[in-house]
């Protein structure tokens, strides 16, 4: 399972220094500089299934949406800004969030039959394989 497309958008300030120092940190240090630009992710696989685990700290299951479009696997985490009325603020740097993450399925997995489940901000998707994929032990006589 690969990456296809990385999109990574959080809402930018309207201060353009703060873009242009974004800019450049990710151009000197890579996409590594700024971890919190998009979840974690982890893939591995096993002789039945592949498993996609995301960590997606701060997110409730409802603010998950994951898809599976033409062998395209879309995970998008968004919440909106939560505001106080009649509160001062001095600082404020948790404002509306969106994450998505895009990966192509092999075509070795049945993706009719996914199993998915959000536990301590964890998302934990298992992909049955095919049977055609799957090891056949032979007997040898």
């Amino acid at each position: 399972m690969l990456p296809v497309l990385n999109r990574r958008r959080t809402e930018l300030t309207q201060d353009p220094f703060d873009w242009d120092l974004d800019r450049l940190l990710n151009r000197w240090m890579g996409e590594a500089a700024w971890p919190s630009s998009a979840y974690a992710v982890d893939i591995h696989e096993d002789d039945d299934h592949v498993y996609v685990e995301a960590e997606m700290p701060g997110f409730k299951k409802d603010q998950i949406n994951v898809t599976i479009e033409q062998g395209i696997l879309s995970i998008t985490a968004e919440r909106e800004a939560q505001s106080k009325d009649g509160v001062k603020e001095h600082l404020r740097e948790r404002r509306r969030t969106r994450y998505q993450r895009l990966f192509t399925l092999p075509t070795t997995v049945d993706d009719s039959k996914v199993e998915a489940r959000f536990e301590d901000g964890v998302l934990y998707l298992r992909f049955p394989k095919t049977a055609e994929v799957k090891p056949r032990r032979i007997t040898v006589k």
